[in-house]
């Protein structure tokens, strides 16, 4: 049985041309299409770009815990996640990609590679997308 560590909240209204923001105050954006969609530079963030921030955020900390556990020595990780919006013409439909691009201070492509393939299946983002997004890994 799972143990719940702790559950969130935000609530949204307007979808993509709206607000996002938690009920306690901490947390709060406005939600703009991008201007790839809309042709017009809006103040703001758009769902792909939260979904980044979230993803990379949870890769980095799955990315260093890994190489805690198993003892690496390290400098430093960066993960950047760059999230794509596709749309399938045919059945109009949208889907997300995801590319991962992470780095490991100290240790080399191969070595680092390991640990970014390890962290792709313990890393709760990665398991929550898996078999429904093409995500891609670069190791720089």
């Amino acid at each position: 049985m799972k143990n719940r560590l702790f559950e969130t909240q935000i609530i949204n209204t307007g979808g993509r041309t709206g607000k996002s923001f938690s009920p306690d105050g901490s947390f709060s954006v406005n939600i703009v299409p991008d201007k790839a969609l809309s042709g017009v530079e809006t103040p703001g963030t758009n769902p792909e770009q939260l979904f980044a921030a979230g993803y990379s955020a949870c890769f980095n900390a799955a990315l260093q815990s890994v190489l805690r556990r198993n003892k690496v020595a390290y400098g430093s990780t960066q993960v950047t996640a760059f999230v794509s919006l596709y749309l399938d013409p045919a059945e109009h439909s949208y889907s997300i990609g995801v590319k991962i691009q992470a780095h490991v201070e100290g240790l080399s492509v191969d070595e680092a590679r390991k640990w970014v393939d390890l962290a792709h299946t313990v890393c709760p983002y990665s398991k929550a997308v898996f078999g429904n997004v093409d995500v891609e890994l670069v190791v720089l």
